[in-house]
């Protein structure tokens, strides 16, 4: 596996935040997001929880998805976790599951490629400063935000309200789902940001 490919996987699993989750021989939809830690969060289902072959497909399928095998650890949404439960609500909106499972991503398939899970779970160094970015580029980055969106080929945001930020990009909630607007460059610090988008 080449590290081009296995940055174009986690690229691509960062801009493809709804998919299906295929267990004990079922299929349904399912909306992930992404941790601090590099793990994903989901609102899921018990049988979910309680299978042993768990496959996330993102966002389908298909010949060009990617296909994650993955691992699930039920949270609480009271407990000492509920912080990513209330983070899987900001990206996505009301839960359709009352369980919650942190998601760890054992292996990965894309494009023929087999892609090792620890290369597709990246903790977030901008993870405190995050909240704190998010309400800056939505008090004063909007249009930034918006033609930067456009400018990836992404469906035009309406009313866009920034979600999550990290070194490799930021992530935009929109009428219509997420929209992933990359950093190219990688952004090399908080205070960086902003100043990509205007400030």
């Amino acid at each position: 596996m080449s590290e081009a490919i296995a940055e174009e996987a986690y690229e691509f699993l960062r801009a493809h935040l709804m998919g299906r989750i295929r267990f004990d021989g079922d299929r349904v939809d399912i909306k992930v997001a992404p941790t601090p830690s590099g793990h994903l969060v989901a609102s899921v289902m018990v049988s979910m929880l309680r299978s042993v072959d768990v496959v996330l497909e993102l966002p389908d399928d298909g010949d060009d998805s990617l296909e994650l095998q993955v691992t699930l650890e039920q949270i609480e949404e009271n407990g000492p976790d509920g912080a990513l439960c209330d983070r899987w609500c900001i990206y996505h909106g009301e839960a359709p599951d009352v369980r919650w499972a942190r998601i760890q991503i054992d292996a990965a398939r894309y494009k023929g490629y087999f892609v090792d899970g620890q290369a597709l779970m990246r903790e977030n160094p901008f993870a405190a400063q995050e909240g704190a970015l998010c309400k800056e580029l939505n008090a004063h980055c909007r249009e930034g935000v918006m033609r930067a969106a456009e400018a990836t080929g992404a469906h035009r945001l309406i009313d866009p309200k920034v979600v999550g930020v990290d070194p490799w990009g930021i992530d935009a909630r929109g009428q219509i789902g997420i929209a992933r607007i990359p950093a190219t460059p990688p952004f090399a610090s908080p205070e960086e940001v902003p100043a990509r988008f205007g400030r």
